[in-house]
């Protein structure tokens, strides 16, 4: 994930900012508790295309 896409990149449901989640290749939004997918390098930032995260993962992210 480009650092400079990721730096302008924001949650669309909180405006919150996201972390990289390499290994799954999602961007994830701790406030939201959403991951979004990476498909083929680009993000779906689409609430309806993200996974809910579960409350352990969560904390693992913060």
């Amino acid at each position: 994930m480009d650092q400079r896409l990721l730096s302008i990149l924001v949650c669309p449901l909180t405006k919150g900012p996201l972390i990289y989640d390499r290994e799954n290749n999602e961007l994830i939004s701790c406030e939201a508790a959403l991951a979004y997918p990476v498909k083929e390098g680009i993000p779906v930032m689409l609430v309806d295309e993200a996974r809910q995260l579960t409350d352990e993962e969560v904390n693992r992210y913060k």
